[in-house]
């Protein structure tokens, strides 16, 4: 209540009839200023009672969160709040907010629109104090889909520049086989040439062949340069949800155990009991996972243990990928997540560089401890968003 309600309601019984009525109309003025306000802001606001019961919201607060009965149908504010939420999570975290009476406690969430486009929400949940007594809650609801974006782009302007080492890289690798191509066509030239001078007959056609040969390998040699560094150099193109990462990491080992296991490799995996959702795309997630494991298996061709563990450690989600393989020494341990570089027969020299590429994409870092004839530990940490964070609590102090 305002000082001029105050004062006016303290007068109402001296107040003529046409007093109260100018009183009444600028009650009602002010009314109508504050609906205003709360119907212009951007952060959709819901208040409800200390049971759950909402009583007033904005359009907002509509537009951004999916009823499956709207307020206007719950006159008789019969259901709580998270029952009229059409959203599993959102609901499931203010019921359990209002179960535990907490307060001044915040969440991010994903939802999904028809046309499949991903928004990104913080809700936050609020103490209503009325004359220095808690009466209600008020939930704010903030749409940081932008903010999540530009967060993406920014990490992508970043990863240009590395691009500069890449394209180096590109350049010797591209140069040895375009020399071998130069060699041998002049081989080829010279061939033609004598031939030429003498009685127009290749005197060895068998030779012309083998050059040819080279010269075949050679392209194929630098089409796949090519092809890996398109690869190499392409933007991950990540779809982000809140997702919970144990049922990813669990079907990703259940996947690739029958393979593991033909090569006598023991698997150990330990998740942790209640793991936050984490920011992440589930396909790029598991491609980052397989080929950690298939770089531990081929770390241990004659058989070994694999641990794969999650925790939660300071405010990050760590995944930890421990072999019990040949391991590498330090100079190749500081290599391993750059472009073409393998210690593989067979290897691009891409596959951790991806995984290193889509971790970063997440915001999140990726390392290895090794040491040669001791295996290789390689852990992911993550960025758990923001879940459940306490506010400034509110003090009934002078």
């Amino acid at each position: 209540m305002t000082s001029f309600s105050r004062r006016a309601l303290d007068k109402l019984s001296k107040m003529s009839g046409e007093q109260i009525q100018r009183l009444f109309n600028r009650l009602c003025d002010e009314e109508s200023a504050l609906d205003a306000v709360l119907e212009s802001l951007s952060t959709g606001i819901m208040v409800c009672s200390i049971e759950g019961r909402l009583i007033m919201h904005n359009k907002t607060a509509e537009r951004y969160i999916p009823f499956v009965v709207r307020p206007l149908e719950n006159r008789d504010a019969e259901l709580c709040i998270w029952e009229m939420i059409d959203d599993a999570d959102i609901a499931a975290f203010l019921k359990t907010t209002y179960a535990h009476q907490k307060s001044n406690v915040s969440s991010e969430f994903s939802l999904s629109s028809q046309g499949g486009a991903i928004r990104f929400l913080t809700v936050s949940v609020m103490s209503l104090v009325q004359r220095r007594r808690i009466t209600g809650t008020i939930i704010t609801v903030d749409d940081i889909t932008e903010k999540r974006s530009q967060d993406v782009l920014l990490r992508r302007m970043e990863n240009l520049a590395g691009l500069t080492n890449l394209a180096a890289n590109v350049a010797h690798e591209i140069k040895n086989p375009l020399g071998s191509i130069s060699i041998h066509i002049q081989l080829i030239q010279k061939a033609l040439a004598k031939a030429r001078q003498s009685d127009g007959m290749l005197t060895d056609t068998k030779n012309a062949e083998k050059h040819l040969a080279v010269i075949n390998e050679e392209i194929d040699r630098l089409n796949k340069i090519i092809t890996d560094f398109l690869f190499a150099v392409r933007p991950v193109s990540a779809d982000f949800e809140l997702l919970d990462p144990n049922p990813l990491i669990q079907s990703c080992v259940d996947f690739c155990r029958p393979e593991l296991q033909a090569k006598h490799i023991e698997v150990q995996l330990c998740l942790a009991e209640s793991a936050p959702r984490l920011l992440i795309d589930s396909k790029l997630f598991r491609q980052v996972l397989v080929n950690l494991i298939q770089n531990a298996q081929a770390a241990m061709p004659d058989g070994g243990s694999l641990y794969i563990g999650s925790a939660v450690q300071d405010e990050r989600f760590v995944l930890t990928c421990a072999d019990t393989g040949v391991g590498m020494n330090e100079k190749t341990a500081e290599r391993i997540f750059e472009p073409y570089f393998t210690t593989k027969a067979a290897g691009t020299g891409l596959g951790l560089t991806m995984a290193y590429k889509i971790i970063k994409e997440f915001s999140g870092d990726i390392s290895v401890r090794s040491a040669a004839g001791k295996g290789s530990v390689f852990t992911v940490s993550l960025p758990v968003p923001q879940r459940a964070q306490r506010l400034l609590e509110y003090t009934d102090e002078e």
